[in-house]
Formats: C-alpha cells, structure tokens, sequence
C-alpha cells in the first residue's frame, strides 16, 4: 500500500461537557450530584483528526492506532471509513479510548483522557508512505512509533511530529525529534524541549503557536552555519475570531502546516493554511465538524 502521508497517534470518542462554568476553576465536592447543561458526543484523538484533515485535502491517507472491540470503537472506524482513511491499527480487546471535555464559558475547557488501547501499538503492517505524522502515545505504543520512524526514515519517508507537552523527556523522544523534517509545539511544549534537549533539538522545521498570539516558524535547515537565534524567522498572526471551542484546534493548524509542505509550499503559505484549518476548527464543536475540504494535490 502506498500512501501520502499516515498518522499514528490516538483515537477516541470525544464527549462535549457544558458545565456553564466560569473562571480559571472547576470544582466540585466528593459525594456531590452536579448537573450539565449540555452533552455532545464526537471522535477525536490525535490519529483521526489529522488523518481526516489530510484526507479532505486530497490525500492518499492511513491512520495507525488502536480501536476496542466495543461500541466506541465500532463508531471509531465507521469515521474513518466515511472520511476515506485506511485503517492501517488493530482491533483488540478492551476498550477503546475516551475522553471527557469539561467546557466553561470564554472557551475554556478541562480533558480528562483515557488512552485505553492505544497505548498499545505493538507491530505495524507494511506500508510505504511520502510522511509520516505522529501525535502523541506512551508506552508500547511510543517504542513501535520510535522503530517504524527508523524504518521509514531509511527509505526516504519524512516525518512530522506534534508531541504534547506530557510526552516531552519521556524515553525515546529525543530521537524523534531529531529525526522530524516539521515539528509542531506550543509555547509551553517548546521551552520545554529547549530545556530538556537545547535549541538544536530538531534539524527541520519548527513552528511554536502560542494561543491567540503570533505563530513563529523557523527553518533549521536555512543558514545552518548560523547560530539557531540569528536564523531568519517567519511569524503570522491569529485573527480575531469567535471561539466556541479549542479541542482539535491545534491537530488542525498542524495538519494543515503539514499538508502544505507534502506538496511543496512555502513557510509562509503553510502558515496561512495552518491558520484557516485551525480557525475554522475553534468556531466550532468537534475536532473535524468544520476542517476544510480543498484539494492541494
């Protein structure tokens, strides 16, 4: 099989809690009955929402992650399938992913995520693919991600990588990022990694968002006999726009920075397509209700 760009990460039934909320807490008493102001149901996870955000900009797209053999799981695949991405994980027994989405008023929001199967990736069918992408797993999971970079890399297959902040210093992810040809963080992630790893933790394309402020990118590839802070930057800044809420924003914007560099775009362009998938994701509940459909290829 080969394919434009697969995807390994997670894959769970996403569940929308309006809890009306206000402020920077949420709390609630032990022994407590609180009630909800509204419930959404929809499927997320890093693996899937960036597969069908590459798969509606016309490409040849898989998606590696595990399901459960439950109900959620059955919803899982029935997304992917209707989105044209190939199912290149495992159905094993036990449950599938979940995560609970505690929305307050402004936008704000609390995910509590259980992984469930998908830290659980153990072996990968053969494939040949242009890209990889990869967000965030533990475990298992995160060592069959490390050997099938190493495997892919050989052939000539680039890899892009969207760590999240908890997976930053675990075992491994080093490697990884030295191996990314792009490589997406937020603010937060990416002084961290500066921290663990120092500047020159990645030899490609870095591109740090930091919420509604300006996204900077920067090439390391470009001028590469330069110190890291003297290389040239290129920034673009978030429009002002109505944010319903944030959950997949950041797998849009990096999905679509990605994509742009799949078919050969400029810096800047990709930051522009970044931005229109990941502004039309925060108008919106769902990770994918609003993801563009555009063919770049």
């Amino acid at each position: 099989m080969r394919f434009d760009v697969v995807t390994f990460g997670s894959a769970v039934v996403d569940v929308f809690v309006e809890t009306g909320q206000r402020g920077k807490k949420i709390e609630y008493k032990t022994g407590s009955k609180i009630l909800v102001d509204d419930l959404r149901f929809d499927i997320g996870g890093g693996a899937t929402n960036c597969a069908v955000a590459f798969s509606r900009l016309g490409f040849k797209t898989g998606a590696i992650c595990n399901v459960g053999d439950d109900n959620n799981g059955d919803d899982i695949l029935d997304c992917l399938k209707k989105e044209g991405v190939k199912f290149l994980g495992s159905r094993v027994k036990g449950a599938s992913g979940y995560s609970v989405i505690l929305d307050s008023h402004g936008g704000g929001r609390t995910v509590l995520t259980y992984k469930g199967s998908g830290n659980f990736v153990s072996k990968v069918c053969d494939f040949d693919s242009k890209w990889l992408y990869y967000s965030s797993v533990l475990g298992l999971s995160l060592k069959t991600q490390i050997k099938l970079a190493r495997k892919m890399k050989r052939r000539g297959t680039k890899l892009a990588f969207n760590p999240s902040e908890y997976l930053i210093g675990a075992p491994g992810v080093d490697e990884l990022l030295s191996m990314s040809d792009v490589v997406v963080l937020n603010k937060e992630e990416f002084d961290l990694a500066v921290e663990k790893y120092g500047k020159g933790f990645c030899s490609g394309v870095v591109v740090v968002t930091d919420k509604d402020r300006e996204v900077v990118a920067y090439n390391n590839q470009e001028n590469r006999n330069q110190k890291i802070e003297n290389r040239k930057r290129y920034f673009i800044r978030p429009h002002r726009v109505k944010v319903v809420e944030r959950t997949g924003a950041g797998d849009a914007f990096a999905s679509g920075f990605v994509a742009s560099q799949i078919v050969g775009m400029s810096i800047e362009d990709g930051l522009k397509l970044g931005l229109v998938e990941g502004e039309s994701v925060l108008g919106h509940f769902g990770a994918k209700n609003n993801l563009i459909r555009r063919k770049l290829k």
